[in-house]
């Protein structure tokens, strides 16, 4: 899965459309690789003909990964589960939602929409070759869209994890064991088996002289066990974390300074103490926050005619945890924002947020290799 969400290009349905930079890599080789097919099936056609169809079956293509994804997004919408993004890549697309359904059937609804969907448009471009015939450029490049959004429905039912085979498996384990974490670490299983036949099929496959099929077939294997290996290692985060709040891993010891500091003085409270992001305080109350970045976004020669206060980060924009909040969705929000702490704050009668700690992700880190050392024991309150 991409590590970044990439450009953003609009946004459908409510939904933020990303394209990763390797989209772009994966578009170029495709309208190249059509456009010299077309050229050699239909020399009648003239040159900017041939790049035109092969532009616009790669842009049909994409807009039916498109569509495969809005499928997943709006049957997960429809169980009360926020869609982050959709995103497009080198493999397809991925859409990101906010939360794991809670139950099987949610979970085999949302994985089947896809291929559902890519066969919905295999069904309706094959349509189409019964009114235009392939020596046609509509009739060309529907043969080639109804071909590879069937062959893209058959490649994600295959039960290699997280493929939408892979999830309609795990749900039929999980449906069967009851257990969300057992079904995972078996479809991860099935994904990594899948993805090791792939590897070595596309290595014989290239040994045979198909070089080009060959190594890909290999390469979306080494992805797709990747991508395996990283599900069942978020189970294990999900069930080191399980049963923790905030308040259990918070530290009490909260890096402050007052807001009528300077920043001159600022400067030299980051050189003595090496942290690099404090809390702005008054009389207790969390007022904003200061990082080195807000620091150096000043002129060095004014930093003492200004305060803290004239470039902190307001309280109303500073991410900030309550202490009930569960540990796993609190590590979330940290990955999401990429941000590496936040603050817990407490609220009180007159409206005001009073600081009771700070948590970091390398706080969050230390529990999760300690309770994968002891066991994940719920700890008592």
């Amino acid at each position: 899965m991409p590590t970044s969400p990439g450009l953003r290009i609009g946004r459908i349905l409510g939904i933020p459309i990303y394209v990763h930079a390797s989209w772009m890599i994966i578009f170029v080789l495709i309208t190249m690789s059509l456009a010299m097919q077309f050229t050699q099936e239909h020399p009648q056609w003239t040159t900017v003909q041939h790049w035109a169809v092969g532009v616009a079956t790669s842009l049909l293509f994409f807009a039916s990964v498109l569509f495969h994804e809005l499928s997943h997004s709006m049957v997960a919408r429809a169980y009360k589960i926020r869609v982050i993004s959709i995103t497009l890549f080198v493999f397809g697309g991925v859409a990101r939602i906010g939360r794991e359904p809670a139950k099987a059937i949610q979970e085999f609804n949302i994985a089947i929409a896809g291929p559902l969907a890519s066969l919905f448009l295999a069904f309706a471009f094959y349509s189409l070759t019964q009114f235009f015939p392939y020596a046609q450029m509509t009739g060309a490049l529907a043969v080639w869209l109804w071909q590879t959004n069937a062959a893209l429905a058959l490649f994600n039912l295959l039960p290699g994890f997280p493929l939408d085979g892979g999830r309609i498996f795990r749900a039929v384990v999980w449906g069967v064991t009851k257990d969300f974490a057992r079904a995972t670490k078996v479809a991860g299983t099935s994904g990594k088996i899948v993805a090791y036949g792939m590897i070595v099929f596309g290595a014989w496959y290239a040994m045979r002289g198909q070089w080009t099929s060959g190594l890909w077939l290999a390469f979306i294997g080494w992805f797709l066990l990747n991508a395996a290996q990283e599900s069942v290692a978020q189970v294990a985060i999900r069930e080191a974390l399980s049963g923790l709040h905030a308040a259990d891993v918070m530290s009490h010891e909260v890096p402050t300074v007052p807001r009528n500091m300077s920043l001159e003085e600022y400067g030299q409270e980051v050189a003595r103490t090496g942290r690099r992001c404090h809390l702005v305080t008054t009389e207790d109350r969390l007022v904003g926050m200061i990082n080195v970045h807000a620091l150096n976004s000043v002129a060095r020669d004014e930093w003492g005619n200004m305060s803290v206060q004239g470039v902190m980060i307001p309280r109303e924009k500073v991410l900030w945890a309550r202490p009930e909040e569960p540990l796993l969705g609190l590590l979330e929000r940290l990955v999401s924002a990429d941000v590496n702490q936040m603050p817990v704050v407490t609220d009180t009668e007159d409206d005001g947020a009073h600081i009771i700690g700070m948590i970091t992700r390398d706080s969050i880190l230390r529990v999760m290799q300690a309770r994968s050392e002891v066991g994940s024991l719920t700890p008592t309150r």
